[in-house]
């Protein structure tokens, strides 16, 4: 077998000659779903509620350790996060067909409420993405468009009452 140098360098994902090759979501979730470094467990309060499974990955919007919430699992994730000027920003992951090689696409979603409602709509569930995350996705943004809000000072925050004063 011959092959040009630029097929060869495609082929290869600049791993020291391991050759990456394209395996299923749910193999990747068998693999990683009890041991990874984003895994934190914590001990439930009672015998019946257990060990709760949290996440911190990027591209999991509840921070829930499961193969539906999972950025790293799925070839399609949705991930919203704040960045360090208290703006939005919307994150979806891409696979690139040719290559082996994936992305993550970053759209600012900073302006009013109802514009960045209609944004994630038709991002993640009108152009069928991922139709199953959108609940997810705009609660996620509702606390972080709450959050920037505080941290630009244009809400202020309640004081708490301390005693009968």
């Amino acid at each position: 077998f011959f092959f040009s140098q630029s097929t060869l360098r495609k082929s290869l994902f600049n791993f020291k000659g391991y050759i990456m090759v394209a395996i299923p979501n749910q193999l990747v979730w068998e693999v990683v779903k009890n041991n990874n470094c984003f895994l934190k467990k914590v001990n439930g309060r009672s015998k019946r509620s257990g060990t709760m499974r949290f996440s911190v990955e990027k591209g999991n919007l509840r921070s829930l350790s499961s193969f539906k919430h999972s950025g790293i699992a799925s070839s399609q994730a949705v991930g919203i996060s704040s960045t360090d000027k208290n703006t939005a920003v919307l994150e979806t992951k891409v696979a690139s067909k040719s290559d082996s090689r994936i992305a993550v696409t970053e759209t600012p979603i900073n302006k009013s409420f109802k514009k960045v409602v209609s944004t994630v709509e038709k991002t993640i569930a009108d152009n069928y993405y991922r139709p199953d995350l959108k609940n997810d996705a705009l609660a996620k943004f509702s606390k972080i468009y709450q959050a920037n809000r505080y941290a630009k000072n244009v809400k202020k925050v309640v004081p708490v009452k301390k005693g009968r004063n």
